[in-house]
């Protein structure tokens, strides 16, 4: 679960931020960088190819391990064709190559979370989705800040070289990994690979009720996550390097804690107990927030409000993808767990205006307020789902 994590996080930078790091120090101009985030759209309209990907098996390795395995080796020719390329002459042959590799990777992602939904037992699912986060967010920060170090020393063809030859650290968890112990048929359609999932879940008690809980239940922190870097720099007017060490360095390390130590607990308590704790634990960590707001600018205060806020939010992940693994039918794994996570993005994407209005309006200890109340109707829509949630947890 730790390799194929830092598979799926090592593609996201190189086609994203460290992407628009090379095209900077390359001299290319800002709009033209500007228009290069559009390069990250596959990540968000992959569940409209993962019904191929549940419908059709590669003929070695498996309906999973065998699209990880044919993805793989294509992201590393990109990332090759990239590392061989100069921004200067052949901007348009970057663009394309940068979208064959957002491709490439968010179809190894949906392989991944599919293979991972399919391979880990119930009582796997909490440690094996923490290792699976920390995997990840690991391997964002190689090919992020570690990238950015590398490319400041060798230069950046050298640096993408190297991302490539990472990439064997997944091809290797794909081809000796082992195979989920039970393999239903795959859709005898693609039809049924498109229309199926959606009947399956709908027809399901409470279906309604199970998609609100997605949306709803990292609203909060995804609320406060919008604003938290600004609040910390204009806000309290602590430095660059203050928030770089604490919030990214420290930060990140506390969510890998967390979700490691919430996968613990998740294999010991129930799914439902685990889902309400974390989020309640998330929901307070923001009023820290607010408490440093008021309080005014503490060096001490931000290293608490952070660590614990990101212990908190990790642990919240891995019940949550623990939660979403729990929901999917092991025929269309890949499609619905594909919709799912997509539909749990939907808060990250539209609570940014909203944000930003509300603190210009009320300020920032009203603004974290507001996010610690977001977070209470994800909460509460949980104790109807009890049943039904302690009932997945356990099949």
């Amino acid at each position: 679960m730790l390799a194929i994590g830092f598979a799926s996080g090592l593609p996201l930078a190189l086609s994203g931020q460290t992407l628009q790091a090379w095209l900077t120090t390359s001299g290319i101009d800002i709009r033209t960088i500007a228009a290069f985030s559009l390069v990250g759209l596959p990540y968000t309209l992959k569940f409209l190819w993962a019904p191929l990907m549940d419908r059709f098996v590669p003929p070695r390795f498996g309906r999973r391990r065998g699209w990880m395995l044919l993805m793989q080796p294509l992201l590393a020719v990109l990332l090759l064709a990239l590392a061989a390329s100069d921004p200067s002459s052949a901007i348009m042959a970057i663009g394309m190559l940068a979208i064959g590799i957002a491709f490439a990777s968010a179809s190894q992602d949906v392989a991944i979370d599919a293979y991972r939904a399919d391979l880990l037992r119930p009582r796997e699912r909490g440690l094996g989705s923490a290792l699976s986060v920390a995997g990840y967010r690991i391997g964002m920060l190689a090919s992020g800040a570690g990238a950015l170090i590398l490319a400041d020393h060798l230069g950046w063809q050298a640096t993408f070289w190297i991302m490539a030859a990472l990439l064997c650290v997944g091809l290797a968890a794909s081809l000796f990994g082992p195979e989920p112990a039970w393999q239903p048929q795959p859709p005898r359609s693609l039809q049924e690979a498109v229309i199926a999932p959606f009947l399956e879940f709908l027809r399901r008690p409470h279906a309604l009720l199970l998609l609100a809980v997605i949306v709803l239940y990292k609203l909060g922190d995804a609320f406060a996550g919008t604003l938290t870097t600004a609040f910390l720099l204009r806000g309290l007017e602590f430095s660059l390097t203050d928030v770089g060490v604490v919030n990214k360095g420290i930060g990140l390390a506390a969510t890998i804690v967390g979700g490691l130590f919430a996968g613990l607990l998740v294999m010991r308590f129930s799914l439902f107990k685990c889902l309400l704790g974390f989020g309640v634990l998330q929901a307070i960590t923001n009023l820290g927030f607010m408490l440093l707001a008021l309080s005014g600018k503490s060096y001490a205060g931000m290293v608490a409000v952070i660590v614990l806020e990101n212990l908190s939010g990790g642990m919240g992940t891995t019940a949550f993808v623990a939660f979403l693994i729990a929901l999917c039918d092991h025929r269309y794994t890949a499609t619905q767990f594909a919709l799912l996570s997509a539909l749990s993005a939907v808060a990250r994407v539209f609570v940014g205006p909203p944000a930003g209005m509300l603190v210009e309006t009320s300020g920032w200890p009203l603004f974290f307020l507001a996010t610690f109340i977001a977070a209470i109707p994800g909460l509460l829509l949980l104790f109807p789902l009890r049943a039904e949630i302690e009932h997945r947890g356990r099949h």
